[in-house]
């Protein structure tokens, strides 16, 4: 890196996912419900653990943080790619792409984390279920949270720091719905290697020991589902990983292809179509996935709810 920033251009104009006036409105109606729908239902989640006792472990306080990360991801997207939807191509000040792709990132990393961290808690509750308590103590549990945040800022650190070391003297136009690195390194005219391998070698080896945590954590817990005799056992403890697994199948399966994958095998179009994918579809899909495949959170729900009634 020069250590410098030689940037000539103030302004960048997002070009968003069409130019077509028909698919905009269309889209505009369709994504602005899937924004109201991701906001509710990260909220209930957050509000229903916070009411409920029976949800307060450390599973449902990662749930929890899960939920507010995905709020975060969604909303530091969503408001940009709306707005682009009824004006055609939305401005954006240099200092606003900055800081979009700093909270992109920040919240998108810290979720790979708190993936990682409910696998290792699935592992402890299973695999060691008679130190669960003391293994995964209060004070535990706040540190694997705030280690979390601290690497999603860390990741996004990263980013930002090599997106204020280039320079933009051509064309500023973002062939995209929100300021990506990817977008914006086609813009640059300045050539430093670094900043061309750094962010993909952060995002890439974070990917590596969040993935590998996740898989060494579900490799023992095979094994030990595996020696519970009884069916109704092992079923058991297969519900409380299956919507976890389902979620990290689909997080980390488009963010490996965006952040990893080689640049030069994907166009422009499909890395649109899998960035809205994460961006926008699977904070929506979360709270749905979790709550639609755990009987404790839709127990509780019918709790709080019944409750809700007698009061009325």
């Amino acid at each position: 890196m020069t250590g410098k920033n030689y940037t000539s251009m103030t302004e960048f104009f997002i070009l968003g996912l069409t130019d077509d006036p028909t698919l905009r409105v269309f889209f505009f109606v369709v994504f602005l419900g899937i924004y109201i729908v991701t906001l509710l239902g990260n909220l209930s989640i957050i509000i229903l653990i916070q009411k409920c006792s029976q949800l307060h472990t450390p599973m449902y306080l990662f749930l929890s943080h899960l939920a507010f990360v995905d709020i975060g991801f969604s909303s530091s997207v969503m408001p940009v790619m709306l707005t682009n939807f009824l004006e055609g191509i939305t401005s954006i000040p240099l200092g606003g792409c900055v800081a979009q792709l700093c909270s992109v990132v920040t919240f998108g990393t810290t979720e790979c984390f708190l993936l990682a961290v409910m696998a290792y808690d699935r592992y402890m509750a299973i695999c060691n279920p008679l130190l669960y308590s003391t293994n995964m103590s209060t004070r535990v549990c706040t540190l694997l949270v705030i280690t979390s945040y601290v690497g999603g800022c860390m990741n996004a650190w990263t980013f930002t720091g090599c997106l204020l070391n280039l320079s933009f003297c051509g064309p500023n136009k973002i062939n995209h719905f929100f300021c990506d690195y990817s977008p914006l390194l086609k813009l640059s005219c300045s050539h430093v290697p670094l900043v061309e391998i750094l962010p993909s070698f952060s995002s890439g080896s974070i990917i590596v020991i969040t993935v590998l945590t996740i898989t060494i954590s579900y490799v023992y817990i095979l094994f030990s589902v595996l020696k519970i005799h009884s069916s109704g056992g092992r079923s058991k403890a297969f519900s409380t990983c299956t919507s976890h697994l389902t979620a990290v199948t689909l997080y980390f399966g488009t963010i490996t292809f965006i952040y990893v994958m080689p640049k030069s095998i994907y166009s422009t179009d499909q890395n649109k179509v899998v960035s809205v994918f994460y961006t926008v579809m699977i904070p929506m899909l979360n709270p749905l996935i979790y709550s639609l495949r755990n009987k404790e959170v839709k127990g509780a729900m019918k709790k709080l709810i019944g409750r809700k009634h007698l009061f009325l």
